[in-house]
């Protein structure tokens, strides 16, 4: 938002103290900040990326990797088994590792920003467990894998949303009426939670029903995991993303003035309603693209925002994207070559890593704010 948006909103709040001006000037000051910050996290981005592809238990150098590349989009030479290792293992998982951040980093930012909660994640209000649930039933009564399993995934996530948000639409979540932003944002984090719950005891029936072999595949995929990362699988995700990614971008000029408030908001001429469930619809299919590619990788989505915010003092969509990113980048990195060394050669899903991360995060976000409460 310029500076010129920022002394309209001030005018339309009636906000026409002295020291307006240096308002404007601090806030200008504070998007610049948040700006290179934000820079400095895509170059992160950049080098981890890198990271994941050259290094790791097999090593490839940057013109051995330019030349696998090259041979692979023209038909030349390969290189025997190296190049199989980067075209076929690194670069997809990379790649899709880059694309799952990214979707359950705007997700979590979105949801987020739009109800002012830090709680307000796909992990936190079910529909992961949507996703999950619906996958488990395709695996274990169906016996179904593969694209079958995402699917379904897919269809769980989005029926799951559907189904938290007419419970708790009771106004300005979608309608535009009645109560307020706040009071329908705890109402659908508590719908979320209630049937998060639910849908955990119907995956853990599940699994006690199945065979072993069965629990082994359904359990692999609950953990999230980027071992099964190919390019028809990369090449899905990245047509959802090329629409979705736009559509939280148009989304994310109403949002900040939506932070201002439902009344505040409304009188700027933003609709209401009509944006949350714009916001709700998109973070919605952008956590249910990224679980059906790659399953619930937990917790992503939950750290991310507050990281980014954190980091550039300011809610940020993009440095929510590149903070999950960052996040599925190094904690893959860390399950595929660091823990087999410290756990005798066993290769951890991603989503156990970024679980541990997640409980801790937790309980210091709790006791930070806390500190703030008092």
């Amino acid at each position: 938002m310029s500076k010129a948006d920022l002394a309209h909103v001030g005018r339309e709040l009636g906000d026409n103290a002295p020291g307006a001006e240096r308002s404007v000037g601090r806030d200008a000051g504070r998007d610049a900040t948040g700006l290179s910050r934000t820079a400095i996290l895509a170059f992160a981005v950049v080098v981890l990326f890198a990271v994941s592809v050259l290094l790791g238990s097999y090593t490839v150098t940057v013109p051995d990797f330019f030349k696998i590349l090259l041979a692979h989009l023209t038909g030349g030479q390969k290189i025997p088994g190296a190049s199989f290792i980067v075209m076929e293992n690194k670069l997809p998982r990379a790649v899709i590792g880059t694309m799952i951040g990214a979707a359950f980093g705007l997700a979590g930012g979105l949801f987020q920003t739009m109800l002012r909660n830090p709680l307000a994640s796909p992990d936190v209000i079910g529909i992961s467990y949507g996703a999950s649930a619906a996958a488990v039933t395709a695996i274990v009564v169906f016996g179904a894998s593969g694209a079958v399993v995402s699917g379904a995934a897919l269809a769980g996530a989005l029926g799951v949303a559907a189904l938290i948000y007419a419970i708790s639409r009771g106004g300005s979540l979608g309608s535009g009426g009645g109560t307020s932003g706040n009071a329908a944002g705890s109402r659908l984090i508590l719908a979320g939670v209630g049937i998060a719950a639910a849908l955990h005891a119907v995956v853990s029936f599940l699994m006690t029903r199945a065979d072993i072999r069965t629990a082994a595949d359904a359990l692999v995929w609950l953990n999230g995991s980027l071992n099964s990362a190919s390019w028809d699988r990369a090449g899905i995700l990245a047509l959802a993303l090329l629409v979705l990614i736009p559509a939280a971008a148009a989304l994310s000029g109403p949002l900040r003035i939506l932070e201002l408030g439902d009344d505040a908001a409304a009188g700027l001429g933003i609709r209401v309603g009509f944006t949350r469930l714009a916001v709700v619809a998109v973070a919605v299919a952008l956590a249910a693209v990224a679980t059906a590619a790659a399953g619930p990788v937990a917790f992503v989505a939950f750290l991310a925002g507050p990281i980014a915010r954190r980091f550039t003092a300011k809610a940020s969509l993009p440095a929510s994207a590149f903070a999950g990113v960052l996040i599925v980048l190094a904690a893959d990195y860390f399950a595929a070559n660091i823990a087999p060394l410290l756990l005798d050669g066993t290769v951890l899903p991603v989503g156990v890593v970024t679980g541990a991360l997640g409980a801790p995060f937790l309980l210091w976000l709790l006791v930070t704010s806390n500190r703030k409460d008092a």
